[in-house]
């Protein structure tokens, strides 16, 4: 991978999943380098009713990018902007996913802006248009 690093969010995945246009050329750009919380893929895995061959398809998709655990210091940011902006509404999983960009310092690629675009420690990556 040699591209500019985006952590992508849940949202962007389900839309590759659907076969929404800028999703797919986005995710299969050798533009980006693509990172994800395993946050995602607990969110993306754990859909209600979720046929196995939906699961599969899922995991193979998500082995084609890099996965990014939750560390204790993404824990620590977590708890930091949780305690900061919950007054603003950002739930749990919105802050583990903006702890781990703000501790790997890469911007965030979500269709969800209004849920971040609050939080001064991230830097928030142009959306793509749903056309």
């Amino acid at each position: 991978m040699a591209g500019k690093p985006l952590l992508v969010d849940t949202d962007v995945f389900i839309d590759y999943l659907r076969g929404i246009s800028p999703a797919c050329a986005l995710l299969d750009s050798d533009e980006f380098d693509i990172y994800y919380s395993s946050w995602t893929r607990k969110e993306l895995l754990s859909k209600p009713g979720l046929k196995e061959s939906e699961r599969q398809r899922v995991e193979a998709l998500l082995r084609g990018f890099r996965v990014l655990p939750v560390t204790d210091a993404i824990a620590e940011r977590y708890w930091l902007l949780l305690s900061k902006y919950e007054s603003l509404g950002l739930r749990q999983a919105d802050a583990i996913i903006a702890g781990t960009a703000w501790q790997r310092k890469i911007p965030l690629l979500t269709r969800n802006q209004k849920h971040f675009r609050f939080i001064a420690e991230i830097e928030l990556a142009p959306v793509y248009p749903l056309n």
